[in-house]
């Protein structure tokens, strides 16, 4: 690898690692994110997963945290914290800068570093490495494929070939909508194998020609990593299966089955300007006008310092995968990584060029300081959607996000068990409709003897009950309990606590004690 394009990664991997690492645990957990992680307890503490072809996406995200809390140390599922947990999708991340080396030949030098420094500090890009969900593991491993795709068309090796199917193979194992990025490959594909067949017509050069041996040998690896996979390693004969049966209920939610409907623009508001109540103002529009002079660059003549045909593959890719992900009315934010990513190297493209269309050196100087100048604003976007704004509606990339105040509930509940004679055996009774609970399981999952309902049960009473304000319930009326509190959960979903009158008592002498002894 050439020097400077390595120097120019391992500094983007710095700010990188500045951005992402601090404060992971600033957020509450996500409901997302908390299914995810009991998802995992499953595995870690039986040895069982059994992909879900109704939910929860795929195995990837299971068993690469599987691994990784095998590797840092933690014994007991109990013991888990959000921060390792989101160590996870910090290094896949990371590792989205460090792909960018396979590709350095077709981006060019200075793009391909362009392209580095912006992944490093675009606030999506950061907020959701951040993010114990799927996504970024998605993202990942599409880049993977992309990247060692391009590195078999340049070698013609079959390790390149074998190594693309098993990415596209660990796609399919992570999200559903992988099938997404694989069309708007194939399609970037013909169409630039057209586009390319009319200049070499013009010019008289011979087209490469595909390699049919590596191909079946590609597709033949993608199915064996999704076998081994979905099949949770030979233990699950009906997975396979199910991971093509998924789609009838994910089709039918891109229909509009699904409360997350928006409109075609609900990804580019967010990034190119967003501004919500007295927040501040978010925008990316930085990295959207430098995709679109990268766009144009692509299929200009001599436009592009790297190799015109992966440009060009890249814009016609990234083009059809925004367009998709417009299209479909099911939305939630995070999707929007997929084709950011493509976004993002057309933009490393389109400052370069940018640069280079100005031509008079002391235009380029002033252009860089002012492209320097937004870039850092870029990253203050980013620290301040990590940190101060980390749970807050008026940040774009907030979406469904648990309310802080849920952490005095779980706090509270926590303190609860520390004064009842049955500690982590104390019985918990959550009621909610539709399982409304959110990351609640996580919370509680020190606590041995919880249950969970959707509706009121026959025999509601426990010494503690938390019940959501939708059933419109009084469990104190008979005086055996007291509401101790009301929380917001997530935005606009309030639910009740209630707690024994003795386990009260006990807990309000706990706390005076604790008082007396502290003067």
């Amino acid at each position: 690898m050439n020097r400077t394009i390595a120097l120019g990664l391992l500094f983007a991997l710095f700010i990188g690692a500045a951005l992402r690492f601090p404060q992971l645990d600033a957020r509450p957990m996500h409901n997302d994110e908390g299914v995810n992680a009991i998802k995992l307890r499953a595995l870690w503490e039986h040895g069982s997963y059994r992909y879900d072809p109704q939910e929860y996406h795929g195995p990837t995200l299971p068993y690469i945290s599987w691994l990784w809390m095998k590797l840092i140390g933690p014994k007991n599922f109990e013991d888990f914290t959000e921060a390792q947990l989101r160590m996870v999708t910090v290094l896949f991340g990371l590792g989205l800068i460090g792909l960018i080396a396979l590709v350095a030949d077709g981006l060019g030098k200075w793009p391909a570093i362009c392209a580095a420094l912006l992944t490093a500090i675009s606030p999506a890009m950061v907020f959701y490495s951040r993010y114990y969900i799927h996504e970024m593991l998605l993202v990942f491993f599409t880049f993977l494929a992309l990247a060692s795709g391009w590195r078999w068309w340049r070698s013609r090796k079959l390790g390149w070939a074998l190594l693309t199917g098993a990415a596209v193979g660990l796609m399919q194992s992570t999200k559903e909508t992988f099938l997404l990025a694989i069309v708007a490959m194939i399609a970037a594909l013909i169409a630039e194998h057209f586009w390319s067949d009319a200049q070499n017509a013009k010019n008289q050069e011979t087209p490469t020609k595909l390699s049919l041996k590596h191909l079946v040998a590609a597709v033949i690896v993608w199915l064996v990593v999704a076998i081994v996979l979905f099949s949770s390693f030979f233990t699950n004969a009906s997975g396979p299966l199910d991971a093509v049966r998924t789609y009838l209920p994910w089709l039918h939610r891109a229909e509009g089955a699904s409360p997350h409907i928006h409109a075609w623009d609900f990804y580019l508001h967010r990034l190119a300007w967003f501004h919500s109540g007295k927040g501040p103002l978010w925008s990316e529009a930085l990295i959207l006008f430098l995709a679109l002079i990268g766009l144009i660059s692509a299929f200009a003549r001599n436009g592009v310092e790297g190799d015109k045909h992966f440009t060009r593959f890249i814009a016609f890719y990234t083009v059809l995968l925004t367009i998709a992900y417009s299209v479909i009315s099911y939305k939630t934010p995070w999707c929007l990584l997929n084709f950011w990513q493509g976004m993002i190297l057309l933009a490393g493209v389109g400052t370069v060029a940018l640069l280079h269309w100005l031509r008079k050196l002391p235009v380029q100087i002033i252009a860089g300081c002012v492209l320097l100048a937004a870039c850092g604003q870029l990253a203050l976007q980013a620290r301040r959607a990590d940190v101060e704004y980390a749970a807050d509606p008026r940040n774009p990339y907030v979406y469904g996000q648990t309310a802080p105040d849920a952490l005095n509930l779980v706090e509270l509940v926590q303190a609860l068990g520390k004064v009842s004679p049955q500690k982590n055996e104390m019985l918990i009774k959550v009621m909610a409709p539709q399982n409304d609970y959110g990351p609640l399981p996580w919370f509680f999952r020190n606590f041995n003897r919880v249950g969970w309902w959707s509706e009121i049960p026959p025999d509601p009473y426990a010494p503690v009950m938390i019940v959501s304000t939708k059933f419109n319930e009084a469990f104190d009326k008979n005086k055996t309990h007291l509401m101790a509190g009301l929380f917001e959960l997530r935005p606009a979903n309030w639910f009740e606590l209630y707690v024994e009158t003795n386990l009260w008592n006990s807990y309000v002498t706990s706390r005076n004690s604790g008082v007396n002894q502290g003067h």
